[in-house]
């Protein structure tokens, strides 16, 4: 009996501490109180009428053995996303049957399941206060976008948070194949691709590079398969067009540029330099500082690619354990200067940061009340509707003071040794 209860004793202890440690049991807490505010809404709140519809019909064309990207069209116009979207659409049809209702709980299951993968992630990286985890429940907006609009946004962004939280533990394959995934469904996750690619030429050789990116350009042909066999073009041309325009009606965060302006291809243009050259700075200023800079980092990358092709080994080689803070950083920094220089942000795409958002303050050195100003801020603009010239340019100045605060706060440094690892997991 002694010897059995000595055994328990570590078991007991470890469940005692959980629940002392407001770091782990605060998240479970936010988990079960959204889910509550999650049936709530369902139950209470008007299901709002937007895309749900047009994804029937374009599913309905599908399923009827279609696979002219061009002739699958829904009452909001032509389907304009990758094959992902019809395969996962697919399943939520044979699931609900089509249906509101039991769509609108699907979601919130879905909504529920991205919660705690991002309250996960925020744990792991310790960034935030515990109670500074509150406001990732708190966006009147979000609730709407998953639980009354339906949108495909929800989707692609919980693989990516799931990508993410792969990364954090090294696992660069899995979390390429699941992030492919997520692009299948929405490119706005291409936002991502850049910092990723940086993050994997820190940890991986070059061999593990082209695997994993080969491993995520095959789930791309595999799901666009029976698409491209047929109609190539047609696919290719609709489902990963980057050259759409969109409605200066519907513009969240530049409603303040002159319409003309706006769908004018210099403004375009423009907007894609901007987003270039900060990503470039960041790079070069930021994410490889403790590198030497990006230039000096990519050139240790030629050096070290032309000695193993001369030498025909492997040896040698000085890839490190990459820091979780420093990959969450950079993805959703960078992330967030795509949504800095997007021409236009529709009501759906907070979703494409706002679980970022509290993360992003705090990696600033601004003081905790600016933080909070500022999440308000964002949230009161994301909910005008619809937006105006005031809550665009609000918004718009918003992000230049968080970028602002992003490119002042000191960089992390991004290895962490085997021993320090083990400790942080």
């Amino acid at each position: 009996m002694a010897r059995r209860s000595a055994t328990h004793t570590p078991t007991n202890a470890s469940f005692f501490n959980f629940f002392k440690n407001p770091k782990l049991t605060f998240p479970c807490g936010l988990i079960f109180m959204d889910a509550l505010l999650v049936a709530l809404i369902i139950a209470y709140v008007p299901y709002t009428k937007i895309d749900w519809d047009a994804y029937m019909s374009q599913i309905s064309g599908f399923l009827e053995g279609e696979r002219d990207y061009s002739n699958l069209k829904g009452d909001t116009g032509p389907l304009v996303y990758p094959a992902g979207f019809l395969y996962v659409y697919s399943a939520v049809q044979y699931i609900t049957g089509g249906e509101v209702y039991p769509a609108q709980i699907l979601f919130g299951v879905l909504y529920i399941t991205n919660l705690a993968i991002i309250l996960f992630i925020y744990v792991k990286t310790d960034v935030l206060p515990w109670w500074a985890l509150t406001l990732l429940c708190l966006s009147k907006r979000v609730h709407s976008i998953f639980v009354l609009r339906l949108f495909n946004d929800c989707f692609a962004m919980t693989l990516l948070h799931a990508a993410l939280a792969s990364l954090l533990y090294q696992r660069w394959h899995l979390g390429l194949i699941v992030f492919s995934a997520a692009v299948s469904i929405k490119m706005n996750v291409l936002l991502y691709a850049p910092p990723l690619l940086l993050l994997m030429l820190k940890a991986m050789n070059d061999g593990g590079v082209i695997s994993a990116l080969s491993g995520a350009a095959l789930v791309q042909i595999l799901l666009g398969l029976p698409f491209i066999l047929s109609y190539p073009v047609s696919y290719i041309s609709r489902a990963f067009n980057l050259g759409r325009v969109f409605i200066h009606f519907w513009s969240v965060n530049f409603k303040f540029i002159p319409e003309p302006v706006f769908v004018s291809k210099e403004f375009a243009v423009s907007l894609l330099a901007v987003h270039l050259v900060l990503l470039a700075a960041f790079a070069h200023y930021r994410w490889c500082k403790h590198e030497g800079g990006l230039i000096k980092f990519l050139h240790s990358r030629y050096v070290y690619l032309k000695m193993r092709f001369a030498h025909s080994s492997s040896s040698g080689t000085s890839f490190k354990i990459l820091n979780k803070e420093h990959i969450v950083t950079t993805m959703f920094v960078g992330n967030f200067i795509g949504i800095v220089c997007a021409r236009s942000l529709h009501y759906q795409f907070y979703s494409w940061y706002f679980y970022s958002l509290p993360y992003l303050l705090w990696r600033t050195s601004f003081p905790t009340l600016l933080r909070l100003i500022l999440f308000i801020g964002v949230e009161f603009c994301w909910n005008v509707y619809p937006s105006n010239i005031y809550s665009s340019f609000l918004l718009t100045c918003l992000h230049l003071v968080i970028l602002w605060g992003l490119w002042s706060a000191s960089p992390e440094y991004p290895h962490l040794d085997n021993k320090a690892s083990k400790r942080k997991e």
